[in-house]
């Protein structure tokens, strides 16, 4: 029986090892440098090795997982907790009594995930003198702990940290200040959350909080009804530096300004005016020989309890029209496995040919859950593992280049609904496993990256059995109105979002929200196509 037992414990932190990608890896390895010795984490390569380090140092074993589950919570990989039996809630509840990352080692992961490229390599000339010469940093995690080995920072010593801060930029250094005050003021509740969650005020209908990422995370969102506001752990708590742009029913920036402060966060100077800011904002070339690639994979058959998704085909081809109107080579891929998913990406991310392309584009349809989507064998595959394929260092040849996925699945259980209109989600079989996660925290921490949800994190969406989902035929509508007028891709976005709100079942009951968030630090203009759209063809 503890054979068995113990095979299944380890059966299970393979799940979620293969769920991992290589910038969480670095971050759990991070998280655990108060615990393990640098010498042993020197040698970890994979979160296997993590974890066989923590059950050697009797951490991790399958009665006490707690430590497993704190640390999923705080590199945000919320969706794996329930391999571990636990929900964000419940980790939360535990931290104050079972906490094991310290206040310091989080106030350094998030400064960590804050610094930009161009940040550290501003800090490494800063410190050039100090730091080993024939090595190279590549990145803020790995030169914090360089400072550490060589004692230049440590829990009690954060004078160098601040100078470099300061030098390089201020709101780092409220990151380090928050840490301090927190450590004198309220020692008794320091790991009662992560030192990035705050409650917000529901002023204009959304939530802002510190959000440690290497590049800020900016979310577009419309208004959203009374049913979504009111909803515990709504979409933006845990999110993080989200700064939101206010839909065009509410466009007054003195109200987020307002609503921000009483948080004591600062509103970036670059959002003090909006519709300024705006005007002034670069656009991404496109104007390359070749607009790019965009693969469509579209899970229709499923094996197990999973549905069949009735009417995604046509979701498919209108996708694979509108994006080979606006010029891109499409490529359609159907009822995918988890793991030929993953080869795909992998493929994709290895293609030379993205070297002469402007852009990338990636849509998903299928069943999903909080922050993954089905494969066709009932296997979740986490969202922010298939976006981080592309990241600079994993596909330099889309480097500073912009990576945009469409994801149409559910992203919470499933709910009623009338003969014609199917949730993309089955019925989980244990609700008290449903997790609140922010399409932000599946974004890759590195720019140039835009993740467009059907529907905002807990909730269903919806697909018509003959005409395919709201949100997906939204998408392509507006892009064939509005591409030929030049708006930009956020522009697009908030109107499938007005597109999709306003959609309502033919009993009246059911709405739906999505919800796009973005790494990107240019607007994004498909160039207008000399062809009409193709709705205009037929």
């Amino acid at each position: 029986m503890g054979d068995g037992v113990n095979l299944q414990f380890r059966q299970q932190l393979l799940l979620i090892d293969g769920n991992l990608g290589a910038e969480d890896v670095a971050a759990l390895k991070f998280l655990c440098t108060d615990l393990i010795p640098f010498k042993k984490l020197e040698n970890v390569q994979s979160a296997v090795d993590i974890f066989q380090l923590l059950m050697a140092e009797d951490y991790l074993n399958e009665e006490d997982t707690f430590l497993l589950a704190e640390l999923l919570y705080r590199i945000k990989c919320n969706f794996l907790l329930n391999k571990l039996g636990y929900t964000k809630e419940k980790v939360q509840e535990c931290l104050h009594e079972k906490g094991r990352v310290s206040p310091y080692r989080q106030m350094l992961y998030e400064l960590s995930e804050n610094i930009t490229n161009e940040m550290l390599q501003e800090i490494v000339f800063l410190l050039r003198n100090r730091l080993p010469k024939r090595r190279r940093t590549t990145s803020a995690l790995e030169l914090l702990i360089l400072l550490e080995k060589q004692g230049l920072l440590t829990e009690n010593n954060l004078q160098m940290l601040e100078e470099v801060c300061m030098n390089v930029s201020p709101d780092l250094l409220e990151t380090v200040n928050s840490y301090r005050r927190a450590k004198v003021s309220l020692p008794q509740q320091e790991n009662t959350l992560p030192a990035k969650e705050s409650s917000v005020s529901h002023t204009v209908g959304i939530r802002a909080l510190n959000f440690p990422q290497e590049t800020s995370i900016r979310s577009v969102s419309s208004n959203v009804n009374d049913h979504y506001a009111e909803e515990p752990r709504s979409l933006w708590e845990h999110v993080g530096n989200v700064h939101s742009i206010p839909s065009r029913q509410d466009n007054k920036a003195a109200t987020i300004t307002q609503s921000l402060s009483k948080m004591n966060l600062e509103l970036p100077r670059e959002f003090s005016n909006v519709e300024n800011e705006s005007k002034k904002m670069s656009s991404y070339k496109m104007d390359g020989p070749k607009r790019g690639f965009c693969i469509v994979i579209n899970n229709v058959t499923f094996d197990g309890v999973l549905q069949e998704r009735k009417g995604s085909s046509k979701d498919a081809e209108e996708l694979k029209r509108v994006f080979t109107w606006l010029g891109l080579d499409v490529k359609t891929y159907t009822d995918q496995t988890s793991e030929q998913i993953k080869e795909l990406m992998e493929t994709w991310q290895q293609l030379k040919d993205h070297k002469d392309r402007d852009c990338f584009i990636c849509c998903i349809l299928s069943h999903g859950e909080s922050g993954a989507i089905y494969g066709k064998d009932g296997e979740l595959v986490s969202i922010r593992v298939i976006m981080s394929y592309f990241t600079a260092k994993r596909c330099p040849q889309l480097a500073e280049k912009p990576k945009l996925f469409f994801i149409q699945a559910c992203q919470g259980k499933e709910i009623q609904r009338p003969v014609y209109v199917e949730a993309d989600a089955r019925i989980p079989d244990f609700s008290s496993m449903q997790q609140s996660l922010s399409p932000s925290e599946s974004i890759p921490e590195e720019a140039d990256f835009l993740l467009g949800m059907a529907t905002i994190d807990g909730y269903a969406s919806f697909r018509h059995v003959h005409q395919g989902t709201w949100y997906i035929q939204a998408l392509c509508s507006k892009l064939q109105l509005l591409v030929p007028r030049g708006e930009d891709i956020l522009s697009i976005l908030t109107e499938v979002n007005e597109d999709v709100s306003r959609r309502v079942d033919r009993c009246g009951t059911k709405k739906q929200m999505p919800q796009p968030a973005y790494t990107l630090r240019r607007k994004f203009i498909f160039p207008v196509p000399r062809d009409p759209p193709p709705s205009q063809q037929y």
